[in-house]
């Protein structure tokens, strides 16, 4: 029986949540969701997922500020992070600038809306790297 990878997917939108939790799920993934950055972070020590993938725009603790933490978790700074991002979609209209997603180390960033392909592609591809 080959293991299941799990993910954890961190996002404060109901709708865009079910919908993704429905396309990861359709691929066999187990699937854990918080909908805020500091229930993320716990949900990561608990669970330890083979990947995240963590909204940037979120209330209580936004994503880059979560993802900082993460990294700097030594049992946690090894699971490859996706960071998903509205801005493009917004426009501008957010307090938090872009350039702070840069000096984060997250392996990947994925623009809002997404489809479930792309999605698919981006999370294989990054639990093919990381071994999972």
């Amino acid at each position: 029986m080959e293991k299941r990878a799990k993910i954890l997917l961190v996002d404060d939108d109901a709708d865009f949540v079910e919908a993704t939790r429905l396309v990861l799920e359709s691929q066999r993934y187990e699937v854990i969701v918080a909908s805020d950055g500091d229930e993320g972070l716990r949900k990561a020590r608990e669970e330890n997922p083979d990947l995240i993938l963590l909204d940037v725009i979120m209330p209580v603790k936004d994503g880059f500020t979560a993802a900082e933490q993460l990294k700097k978790d030594p049992h946690l700074s090894q699971i490859p992070t996706l960071m998903l991002t509205g801005f493009a979609a917004k426009g501008t209209k957010t307090s938090i600038p872009v350039s702070r997603g840069f000096a984060l180390e997250a392996e990947d960033y994925i623009d809002k809306p997404v489809t479930p392909e792309e999605l698919l592609a981006r999370v294989e591809k990054h639990l093919k790297k990381a071994g999972s």
